[in-house]
């Protein structure tokens, strides 16, 4: 796996703005832009490179790994705006490293927040000329639906409300696209209430009329919150590349 590391993605040359380019051998590939987790708080770009994300270069998908602004220092929507900008720099820079084919858009728990901000409020990626029904596929991993509860805790709420607003991927889920293919995974151990506000969202989404077959839901039984991510299988592979790549490799060219 060939690593270009810390490429700024914006003009700002903010440290917390940059990315890793993660390439297979192959010369054509489908990409993936992945925002990591940590609640809006922890966490960089580097998260998964020995585990899931390995596993998708080996299989040929390359990988664009992000980072964001982070609480503290950002403050709702900086992190959002943050990574439509990488998917940007994604979308216009990536044929500079090869051939790429497709382009899915993912995430794993805040960075499942991202990649559902991204998908149902068109606006974000709207601000770069990007429609956000033009990319190939979304990986929503163990992402909030309703308003992060950091969001909430900058709003100065209890971080156990349910608040529904345009803070929230939920908020803009309705019946007038036709949304790209998506893959929405969580685990019966999950955070508290985090299932129940996942089901919610497949729920909606059928409500108003979207093709349910496009929808790959993974339910990860006995696993805790985003467990699954760094686990390896009795063959040594991941557990997470196998999923994301099975979902890549059905709506994606690679």
């Amino acid at each position: 796996m060939k690593i270009i590391n810390d490429i700024y993605y914006t003009d700002s040359k903010n440290p917390f703005q940059v990315l890793d380019v993660c390439l297979p051998e192959n010369e054509s590939f489908a990409v993936l832009i992945y925002y990591h987790g940590g609640g809006l708080e922890n966490g960089n770009q580097k998260v998964g490179q020995d585990t899931f994300i390995k596993g998708l270069v080996e299989k040929g998908v390359a990988v664009v790994s992000a980072n964001y602004r982070m609480y503290p220092d950002a403050k709702y929507p900086d992190f959002i705006n943050d990574a439509a900008s990488a998917a940007a720099w994604a979308l216009k820079n990536m044929k500079n490293y090869g051939n790429p084919l497709s382009f899915f858009i993912g995430g794993s728990s805040a960075g499942g927040y991202l990649s559902q901000m991204l998908c149902f409020d068109e606006r974000y990626l709207a601000k770069h000329n990007i429609d956000a029904d033009s990319i190939s596929g979304y990986i929503h991993d163990a992402g909030q639906p309703t308003v992060h509860f950091n969001v909430l805790r900058e709003r100065g709420f209890d971080t156990r409300k349910i608040i529904v607003d345009e803070a929230s991927p939920l908020y803009f889920v309705n019946g007038t696209r036709k949304y790209p293919p998506m893959q929405i995974i969580y685990a019966e151990h999950d955070m508290q209430n985090r299932p129940e506000q996942t089901r919610l969202l497949i729920s909606t989404l059928e409500h108003f009329g979207c093709d349910m077959e496009k929808v790959d839901v993974r339910y990860m039984k006995c696993y805790n919150h985003c467990e699954y991510n760094h686990r390896l299988d009795e063959n040594n592979n991941s557990v997470f590349a196998d999923i994301m790549f099975d979902f890549i490799r059905k709506y994606g060219s690679i």
